[in-house]
């Protein structure tokens, strides 16, 4: 069966320019051009008064897939990865510098908020605006205008000019006009999180519905991990620019989250006046190098570190995080202790069947409670935890509470 979307060799350059200089007056234009005219008149002027210049970008670069009909893919990666702007290719809004897309069937596409909208007509006139922006006929829009309203939740409002909407009513309009549209394949950028909980729970449901019972393809942007998780079969890794990895959404996903992992820590990435004295060396868990740990295991976090001076009542923090998501703080706001110069080894042991299956990043601080003191960093370590047990009340702890745990200092 032919791909529905085929990229080859995708790149997409950009030129940024530069500002050297700040208002330049006619007289020196006519200066410039007089003690050089030959090369005033072979150069434009903004490069004569040297006024910019150009640096080229590549947003995009070597970009290769298929995409087979009827698959939910997701596009994943850090900011400034080329995701929007991927997209922005395959809907046809931007051509890209190099390569082709082949796409076979019609495009509806969710980009940002109140794309494709006229801020002066009415929401059921852009509607039809919408619809047609998306190539579909006048009949076909009629045929389903009931199910669009109905979807969006704005009958009370349907006659009043769209620039009144809130950014959720805009969302919620945009959404349901590209969800009900007979387009072959439905791009959505990151549009939903402006949505509330019980619209988001809503799309998820229509775009499940569109892809299993339509046959419809879906390509997804969205930083929200779980709901990749959720919606996506396949996914795409960018990274600068570039396809990483395509495959299973698990796989990519725990790839994409686990870049991070290295157990050497780089005190670049604190910050805070203590980090002068005190520097986190390392991290490993359960006394190895490993980075999988079974649910039904006690979890033994050893921080290694070093204090190049005598520091009092020092305290460690240790955050779990899950998606971005805070779930608990070991605080050590009881038992504050002196530190001597010299290396040290704090080891902190977390009773099983706490956290569920996942990826868990470790976000380490460090505070002195005489001297006001303190140092962060986040996202130091991740780690994976293996499902081998059935949770206490299948919901993990959330917040900065007492997770059942103990710590043994060594120096």
């Amino acid at each position: 069966m032919e791909p529905i979307i085929t990229a080859k060799n995708i790149g997409k350059r950009y030129n940024i320019n530069h500002q050297q200089g700040g208002y330049v007056a006619l007289r020196d234009v006519i200066t410039n051009a007089v003690k050089s005219p030959l090369k005033f008149l072979k150069s434009k002027v903004k490069q004569v008064t040297g006024i910019d210049t150009k640096e080229e970008f590549w947003a995009l670069r070597d970009v290769n897939f298929e995409i087979n009909k009827g698959e939910v893919v997701g596009i994943i990666g850090h900011n400034g990865a080329g995701k929007s702007t991927l997209l922005k290719i395959l809907s046809q809004i931007t051509p890209p510098t190099t390569g082709e897309i082949k796409i076979n069937g019609r495009v509806g596409s969710l980009l940002e908020v109140g794309t494709g909208f006229h801020p002066e007509l009415t929401g059921r006139e852009n509607i039809f605006l919408n619809g047609a922006i998306l190539g579909m006929k006048k009949s076909e829009i009629v045929k389903k205008f009931d199910e669009i309203i109905k979807f969006a939740d704005i009958e009370k409002f349907l006659d009043t000019p769209v620039k009144y909407y809130s950014s959720g009513m805009y969302v919620r309009l945009a959404f349901s006009v590209a969800a009900h549209m007979e387009t072959d394949i439905l791009i959505i950028d990151e549009v939903l999180a402006v949505g509330d909980s019980e619209f988001q729970k809503k799309c998820l449901g229509k775009m499940e519905d569109i892809t299993q019972n339509e046959g419809r393809t879906i390509l997804f942007v969205s930083h929200n991990i779980q709901t990749v998780k959720e919606l996506c079969t396949k996914c795409i890794l960018m990274e600068d620019g570039k396809v990483k990895e395509i495959g299973p959404t698990d796989r990519i996903v725990n790839l994409y989250q686990n870049k991070k992992n290295n157990t050497v820590i780089n005190n670049r990435s604190f910050a805070g006046p203590l980090s002068k004295i005190l520097e986190f060396t390392k991290i490993n868990i359960n006394n190895s190098d490993t980075t999988e740990i079974e649910s039904d295991k006690k979890i033994e976090l050893a921080i290694t570190g070093i204090s190049k001076e005598d520091i009092d009542n020092l305290q460690i923090t240790i955050s779990i995080y899950k998606d971005d998501i805070r779930l608990f703080t070991l605080f050590d706001t009881e038992n504050p202790e002196d530190m001597k110069s010299g290396e040290f080894k704090s080891v902190y042991t977390i009773e099983p069947n706490i956290l569920r299956e996942g990826v868990y990043s470790i976000a380490l601080g460090g505070h002195t409670s005489n001297s006001g003191k303190w140092m962060y960093g986040l996202n130091i370590y991740d780690f994976r935890v293996v499902p081998k047990f059935s949770n206490i009340n299948n919901k993990e702890a959330v917040g900065i509470i007492n997770i059942p745990h103990t710590k043994n200092r060594i120096q």
